[in-house]
């Protein structure tokens, strides 16, 4: 049942060519030093969790970040 709710179709691999701003490539940089991750798992770990945060924003839910004092702070995605 392909595209079904309980089983949402899988799409083959595809190869992006993207230009990273400063910022962005020094994040890559420091995601793969620090995980051991390849570049290509990163970026496709971040696109995920982008991806999951804009779905919950839809649903209205908010994001809490606690720090290791203990205090929350609340992060807003414009």
């Amino acid at each position: 049942m392909p595209g079904t709710a309980s089983s949402p179709q899988r799409r083959a691999s595809e190869r992006y060519s993207v230009t990273f701003v400063p910022p962005a490539v020094q994040a890559i940089e420091e995601l793969t030093d620090n995980t051991g991750l390849s570049k290509a798992d990163v970026i496709n770990r971040a696109v995920q969790i982008y991806a999951y945060l804009e779905a919950q924003k839809r649903l209205g839910a908010g994001l809490l970040v606690r720090g290791p004092d203990g205090n929350a702070e609340r992060l807003y995605i414009v």
